[in-house]
């Protein structure tokens, strides 16, 4: 979920329609929504996708209950260009816009009703780096005012039968502090649109905060890497594995894992200067000592790990002023 921002290329044609397909069974039951590319260039969940909407379509696997929701490439403009993003990232600022200034503010504005409409969501994504699947959920219940939640229950239930056995929470209230300490250090007379994205709280609000502020539920898988085929293999058992726990199929549902590691987000690092460089090549939940150095500045100010923890989402690629690498620890 670590964010870059990537010059589009330009284009021929850009798209004007989202592909959705939805099934409903003959008999009353939850409704799902699955998400395939998000983000361009994560594209294990839309291979799983067409896969199983093709043995939906030959009767190899029935719909008996409630509606599932399918949407292969939720951003087709990155999935055209094979990047990322295509305007800006869809993953953030997730709202419905009265004038919409992007192509994604145009996407939100068809998929914010789609989430609405559905009772749970399964986000499918793939990472940069190398490292295991994992998945992530939200708070835990409260009353608060960054992300009221009363579904943590079904959430965590529902990711524990994706598969991975790493579960991530935390994301929200640390992009929020991220974002904090971005605007105070925000240069005057920066772009006005980035900058107003990237300093805005709302910016950390992708599909699952979105689905959660509406009343519904949310995970968030991260499959593998983006080029590992294997990746495809696990948004697949993720898909099949929430269709049986919903009730919306008949297919047996395997027990949670046995081993679980629940991790928490506790703080953002953004890269600064192009020149900003990790003193290795990080994978995602590499574990970290205190004062053990993680990257270097382009100044040549050392950046070290405060305590004992974890590198999650590290980015080489990240541009300046955004998202570089998180640090996660395990819950206690």
């Amino acid at each position: 979920m670590n964010d870059t921002s990537e010059t589009t290329p330009a284009v021929t044609q850009r798209p004007t329609h989202l592909r959705v397909h939805t099934y409903h069974g003959l008999a009353p039951g939850p409704r799902l929504l699955v998400l395939g590319a998000v983000h361009g260039n994560e594209v294990c969940g839309a291979k799983a996708i067409t896969q199983l909407l093709k043995e939906i379509d030959k009767g190899q696997l029935s719909i008996e209950r409630g509606t599932v929701t399918f949407v292969p490439v939720t951003n087709p403009l990155a999935y055209q260009l094979k990047q990322r993003t295509g305007d800006r990232n869809l993953n953030r600022n997730m709202a419905p816009s009265a004038i919409p200034q992007d192509f994604e503010d145009r996407i939100a504005n068809v998929l914010c009703p789609l989430l609405d409409s559905h009772d749970a969501l399964l986000d499918l994504h793939s990472f940069h780096t190398g490292g295991a699947p994992f998945v992530m959920v939200g708070p835990q219940n409260n009353t608060g005012t960054l992300e009221p939640f009363r579904h943590a229950a079904e959430e965590m239930q529902l990711a524990l039968h994706t598969g991975p056995h790493r579960i991530v929470e935390g994301w929200l209230d640390t992009y929020a502090r991220g974002v904090q300490r971005r605007a105070a250090t925000a240069p005057a007379g920066g772009a006005a649109r980035a900058q107003t994205l990237v300093t805005n709280p709302n910016y950390g609000v992708g599909t699952t905060e979105y689905m959660r502020s509406r009343g519904g539920y949310g995970v968030t898988l991260e499959c593998g890497q983006h080029d590992d085929p294997h990746a495809v293999q696990v948004a697949r058992h993720a898909i099949l594995q929430t269709l049986a726990l919903l009730g919306l199929v008949s297919l047996p549902l395997k027990p949670e894992p046995q081993a679980r590691e629940i991790l928490r987000l506790v703080d953002v690092v953004d890269r600064e200067h192009i020149g900003d460089r990790f003193s290795r090549e990080w994978r995602s939940f590499d574990a970290v000592k205190t004062g053990e150095v993680i990257g270097v500045r382009y100044s040549g100010e050392e950046i070290k790990a405060p305590e004992d923890a974890f590198v999650v989402f590290p980015n080489p690629r990240g541009e300046p002023g955004q998202e570089w690498f998180y640090l996660a620890t395990r819950r206690a």
